[in-house]
C-alpha cells in the first residue's frame, strides 16, 4: 500500500516551492519507512516551455497531454491513505482532480501552499491561459481538505476561514547538506557584492533598488549579481547576471557578501514565505529586506540583518555595508544560527511528519 501520494504541478527539483517544502523531505520519509509515490503535471519539456514568450500551439499540446496524464495518476491514488497536493493538481480549470480525489475516492488531502494563490498573479508569457485559472478553487479545496499546510501566519488566517486543521508548515532549508558554506570552496569576486537570486517574474521588485544602486556606485566600487533564469533589463554598469543552474546554484550565492529582497506591501507579497532571505542567511550572508510579511519574523533588525522600509533606509544600509564590510561578519554568524534553528530541515521535521497523522 502506498501511504502518500505526492501531486503538484512541476517536474521534481525545478520549482523552488517544491524542492525546500516538501521534496527534500523525501529521504527522511524514507528513513522513517513511509512508502510514498510522486506525480507533476508537467514533464520536464513541458516545463522547458512553460515560462516562456510564444509556442502557444506547443504549450497547448503539452497541457492536454499533461490532462491525460494527470487522469491516470488517479489509479494510483486507489490505495493511498494520504494524498498531499502542492498549490494545486493542474495549473488550469476548476478542481476536478481534486474533487475526485476528496469527493468520490474519500482520500485524506494535504494541501500545502507558500504563496497567497488564491489572488490574481500569473506570468506574462502565458497571459492567455489567465481566463482559465480559476482562482476561486483555492477556497474548495481547502474545504475539502484533511489538513492545510501553509508557509506563514497571512495564508494561515486565510485557511482557517475554510478549514480549521490548518498547519504552520515554513519553508525550510537543508543548512547540513545543501546550504553549508564548509562544503564549498569559492573563490569571490574582485569587488564587494550585492546580490538577489530569483525568478524573471520576480525581477520586478528590483526596480525600486536600481535608483538607489545607482547613487551608490558614485560613492563605491561594487558589484550587482542577479542570479536567475532570464537577464533583467537592467541599465546598470556594475550588473552581472548568472544564469541559475541547480548544480552550481549555492556556490553562485555563496559570491555575495550580502543579499536583498526588496518587496512591496500587497497582498501577494504578504504570502510570500521569504524564501530570499532564508538562502541568503542559512549561508551566513547576511540579508536586508522589506518589511513585509514574514520577513518581520526571519530577520531580527540589527542583529542577524536588516530591514529597510524607505529608499533613505535602503540607501543608509548599503552604504555603511559597503564603506565596512567586516563589521557585518559576526552579523552573517548570527544569520545562519537563526535558520539552524528555526527555518531548517532539522528543526521541521517532526511538524512536517506530523501532517501524516
Amino acid at each position: 500500500m502506498e501511504k502518500i501520494v505526492f501531486l503538484f504541478p512541476y517536474p521534481i527539483s525545478f520549482a523552488p516551492s517544491q524542492r525546500f517544502r516538501f521534496e527534500q523531505y523525501f529521504s527522511i520519509l524514507k528513513l522513517n519507512n513511509v512508502k510514498f509515490k510522486t506525480f507533476s503535471f508537467l514533464s520536464e519539456k513541458a516545463w522547458n516551455i512553460y515560462h516562456q514568450k510564444g509556442n502557444v500551439l506547443l504549450k497547448f499540446l503539452y497541457i492536454c497531454m499533461s490532462f491525460f496524464k494527470r487522469f491516470s495518476h488517479l489509479f494510483s491514488i486507489l490505495n493511498a491513505k494520504y494524498v498531499f497536493i502542492h498549490r494545486e493538481t493542474a495549473p488550469i480549470g476548476p478542481p476536478i482532480f481534486e474533487f475526485i480525489i476528496a469527493k468520490i475516492l474519500r482520500k485524506k488531502i494535504i494541501y500545502d501552499f507558500d504563496d497567497a494563490i488564491w489572488l490574481e498573479n500569473y506570468n506574462e508569457n502565458n497571459k492567455m491561459f489567465q481566463k482559465l485559472k480559476y482562482y476561486s478553487k483555492v477556497k474548495k479545496i481547502i474545504k475539502w481538505s484533511y489538513k492545510v499546510s501553509v508557509g506563514n501566519e497571512y495564508l494561515a488566517k486565510y485557511a482557517k476561514q475554510f478549514n480549521s486543521n490548518v498547519v504552520l508548515n515554513p519553508t525550510t532549508i537543508d543548512t547540513e547538506n545543501y546550504h553549508n558554506p564548509a562544503l564549498f570552496n569559492i573563490e569571490k569576486f574582485d569587488k564587494l557584492t550585492i546580490g538577489w537570486t530569483g525568478t524573471a517574474t520576480t525581477n520586478k521588485y528590483l526596480k525600486f533598488l536600481i535608483p538607489i544602486l545607482e547613487k551608490l556606485a558614485l560613492k563605491h566600487d561594487f558589484y550587482f549579481n542577479v542570479i536567475s533564469d532570464q537577464e533583467p533589463n537592467f541599465a546598470l554598469k556594475n550588473l552581472i547576471f548568472t544564469k541559475w543552474h541547480k548544480n552550481t546554484e549555492i556556490i553562485d550565492l555563496l559570491r555575495f557578501d550580502i543579499g536583498v529582497m526588496p518587496l512591496t506591501d500587497d497582498k501577494w507579497a504578504k504570502g510570500k514565505c521569504g524564501f530570499k532571505a532564508l538562502q541568503y542567511m542559512s549561508l551566513g550572508i547576511p540579508a536586508i529586506v522589506s518589511p513585509v510579511g514574514v520577513n518581520l519574523d526571519i530577520v531580527d533588525h540589527g542583529i542577524n540583518g536588516f530591514i529597510a522600509d524607505t529608499e533613505d533606509e535602503w540607501f543608509t544600509v548599503l552604504d555603511q555595508f559597503l564603506s565596512n564590510s567586516s563589521q557585518f561578519d559576526e552579523m552573517g554568524k548570527k544569520a545562519r544560527q537563526k535558520i539552524i534553528e528555526c527555518y531548517s530541515i532539522k528543526s521541521n521535521t517532526q511538524n512536517f511528519l506530523s501532517l501524516f497523522s
